[in-house]
């Protein structure tokens, strides 16, 4: 019988443990359209699938009363299950504890999943809800998160680190999701930021909201430090088990692949006619791309961010792939620093976990003016130079339409190691437009013409003459910058297999310590 009593004594102990800060504090967070910790991991992980560490662990603090304040688990609930059958670590953040707040026990037991992921080469998930480091706790709760941070820097390019944030996260909290690979919020229930509004007006004399300082809506469009928005906690959950889809577990292996019913071989016709016939006519790149992937399925990231790039994850022939493209549809797909930001770290986190790059070039130029200069349109573009230059995995890349100047270079050329690099027939490879060029080549014969009718005439006959001459692909064929010259309805077939081709690609870089690429 004495066994029997201890053994309920652990079914009590589990189960006041998974009642985290008691029934009154679940009830205040699924208030405020909030689920608990360990409803969300249900949510995010395959059924009965979670296995508990640490849910005993409480915190060792005497002093301001907190030692009359003890809960199980300690306001962090960590472990790990899976997602479609693959593991993966977990720590969900609880709220109804602390409002959720870090302390030393708390940190030890996040850096005990991260410690056990690395190990074992799987994915880290963090939902974060928290209102930050445990203030009775002092240095203790700032040491845990930096050891915290520092296995964030470690697991960078080894595992895959995937931040979802679902209530506050501020002051050091912040960190650990600008360390990890994607960062999801969810609208009107999350936000970020290092110094709250409050501390704000102390400082600064300027009166603004949590939402407007750094909710979700503002990291998704303004700063990017969110990559997706979901509405709610389901759909930031689901969202994530999405996005694992298309990652490995770790930098040894290769991207799951699926079985597709979608033809190698479909023909696009519709490619042959979407673009148009006016070279400054917009049209949406979202279009291309979702004609030629699998099933019409294409995961955006940062899809409200830098829109003039659009980035992201599909499939050809069950095979994951990244997608970087430029969007006439917005400011002409011109490169600007958040755009080079954008595009760059993608291009370096598909490198990173061996996902091939497939790129689609309609670009300018890089956007001109002194808001671009000063804010270091040179060190943002180069970003995305030395992210392209650096890529070791296979990367296809065809121009549909513009492709001038410095911007041509950037965008995954032949001589930034691009392997296979296909054009449409409509593509315009050259250092600049038509416009600009004979301004330049002829502008010394253009202001000696005095008659205004006269000099438009000869404007337009010179911008025809150099159109004809470097307004197409073959220029940059005839050099074998270009491998070849594709119908637009191929394109799907010609990436398949291209991809085919380059499956077992190997190429290395010098042996470094790191590189020194311009942050």
């Amino acid at each position: 019988m004495a066994n029997q009593d201890k053994i309920n004594e652990l079914i009590e102990k589990r189960a006041k443990a998974r009642l985290g800060g008691g029934e009154k504090r679940i009830d205040s967070q699924h208030a405020k359209g909030k689920l608990t910790a360990r409803e969300r991991i249900d949510i995010l992980l395959d059924d009965d699938s979670f296995e508990e560490f640490d849910m005993f662990v409480t915190h060792r603090t005497k002093s301001f009363g907190l030692d009359k304040q003890i809960y199980l688990s300690d306001g962090v609930v960590t472990g790990h299950g899976t997602i479609d059958g693959r593991i993966v670590y977990i720590f969900a953040q609880d709220f109804t504890v602390f409002g959720g707040s870090l302390s030393e026990t708390y940190a030890l037991k996040i850096c005990k999943v991260m410690d056990m992921a690395m190990k074992i080469g799987v994915p880290v998930i963090g939902l974060n809800d928290s209102g930050g480091a445990r203030i009775q706790e002092g240095v203790r709760s700032l040491a845990g998160y930096a050891e915290i941070f520092q296995r964030n820097i470690m697991a960078s390019g080894v595992i895959p680190q995937i931040s979802s944030i679902l209530g506050p996260c501020a002051g050091g909290a912040v960190y650990s999701p600008a360390l990890t690979d994607f960062t999801i919020m969810t609208d009107q229930t999350s936000y970020m930021f290092v110094t709250g509004p409050k501390v704000v007006k102390t400082v600064t004399g300027e009166v603004v909201t949590a939402e407007q300082l750094g909710g979700a809506t503002i990291h998704s469009t303004k700063s990017g430090v969110s990559h997706f928005l979901a509405e709610s906690d389901e759909e930031n959950l689901l969202l994530i088990r999405k996005l694992m889809s298309y990652l490995p577990s770790n930098n040894l292996e290769d991207p799951p692949s699926i079985v597709t019913s979608d033809p190698i071989d479909r023909l696009d016709d519709i490619l042959n006619e979407m673009m148009p016939e006016n070279p400054n006519e917009p049209y949406d790149i979202v279009d291309v791309i979702s004609t030629i992937v699998d099933n019409g399925e294409f995961t955006e990231v940062h899809r409200s961010y830098a829109r003039n790039i659009v980035v992201g994850f599909a499939r050809f022939n069950g095979h994951p792939v990244g997608i970087v493209a430029n969007q006439p549809k917005f400011f002409a797909g011109v490169l600007d620093t958040e755009a080079s930001r954008k595009a760059a770290r993608f291009v370096r986190f598909c490198d990173a976990f061996n996902i091939p790059i497939v790129t689609l070039v309609d670009v300018p130029g890089f956007l001109p003016g002194t808001g671009q200069e000063y804010n270091g349109i040179i060190l943002h573009g180069a970003k995305l130079l030395f992210a392209y230059g650096e890529a070791t995995v296979p990367k296809i890349t065809i121009t549909l339409r513009k492709s001038y100047g410095g911007a041509h270079d950037v965008m995954s050329c032949k001589q930034l190691r691009g392997d296979l690099n296909y054009a449409w027939p409509t593509a315009e490879i050259a250092v600049m437009g038509a416009k600009g060029a004979v301004e330049v080549l002829e502008g010394s014969a253009i202001r000696k013409i005095d008659d205004a009718d006269e000099k438009q005439e000869y404007i337009d006959k010179k911008e025809d003459e150099y159109a004809a001459k470097f307004a197409n692909p073959y220029v940059a064929a005839k050099y074998g910058f270009i491998d070849d010259v594709i119908e637009p309805r191929n394109t799907r077939f010609r990436i398949i297999r291209g991809l085919e081709l380059l499956a077992n690609k190997k190429e290395v870089n010098p042996p470094k310590k790191h590189s020194n690429i311009p942050l």
